[in-house]
């Protein structure tokens, strides 16, 4: 959108159940968090609303700390934006905050970094409460050897293997800035830092590291596979919902 001396660059901190969407991403015909924060807030700022977003989730996928940020000559100020929204929004869909920002902000190319948390239930029965937000596991899984396969992911290497094969990508190497495996109770969480991600990347390295965890894969191989493998060779994508995006740094 062309901008004028009028116009203010503003955040929003967002927070959503991403279970009943398909992905970030507008797309006609479907439900989609970018979609209906766009009819949202266009609503309320009385004009055409374009959202960039620091990173777009696939469908099922949630979110604690995403970031977007649209341009506005309104002078509507953030905390009544961000209460009008939010008694809009459907109850999947909050906005945590709204602050206005230099106009270089991009939420997208102003990331330095974006981290991502899977959980995994892993016990020998599913929960009623959880289940949006975990992957269930009945079955062993080592400790030892996820974070054996998960410290090997650390570093810069050639994500191809995780990725799908038909891919808008063009460029596969990443750099990941921390990668571990925390038991907490009956819940293994990954947690996983990364200057940007491919599509589909974390839920591909963790259905490849819950082969490991269950002795069906060598941790080792995960150095093979990290230096450009085809994606046939690595392990199933893990299910969207124990996916969220938690946090982007600045």
């Amino acid at each position: 959108m062309m901008q004028t001396a009028a116009d203010r660059n503003i955040r929003l901190d967002l927070e959503y159940d991403g279970t009943d969407f398909s992905g970030w991403a507008r797309q006609p015909g479907l439900t989609t968090i970018e979609g209906t924060l766009e009819e949202v807030l266009g609503r309320i700022l009385q004009q055409p609303v374009r959202l960039t977003v620091a990173g777009r989730t696939d469908a099922g996928v949630h979110a604690r700390g995403q970031v977007a940020n649209l341009w506005t000559a309104s002078d509507m100020e953030p905390r009544r934006l961000q209460w009008s929204a939010n008694q809009l929004l459907p109850d999947s869909i909050a906005i945590s905050a709204v602050s206005d920002v230099p106009g270089d902000f991009d939420a997208r190319r102003s990331a330095r970094s974006r981290t991502y948390h899977y959980t995994v239930l892993n016990r020998s029965w599913p929960s009623a409460f959880q289940h949006r937000f975990v992957h269930f596991v009945n079955g062993a899984l080592e400790l030892d050897a996820l974070n054996d396969a998960a410290a090997r992911i650390s570093g810069r290497h050639d994500f191809t293997a995780f990725t799908p094969t038909v891919t808008e990508h063009s460029r596969f190497q990443r750099e990941v800035l921390y990668s571990r495996w925390v038991r907490e109770g009956d819940l293994l969480v990954y947690r996983i830092q990364a200057d940007s991600f491919l599509r589909g990347m974390v839920r591909a390295l963790v259905g490849t590291m819950l082969e490991v965890g269950r002795g069906r894969r060598a941790a080792a191989d995960l150095s093979r596979l990290l230096d450009g493998a085809p994606r046939p060779q690595a392990g199933e994508t893990a299910p969207p919902e124990g996916l969220c995006l938690q946090a982007v740094e600045y």
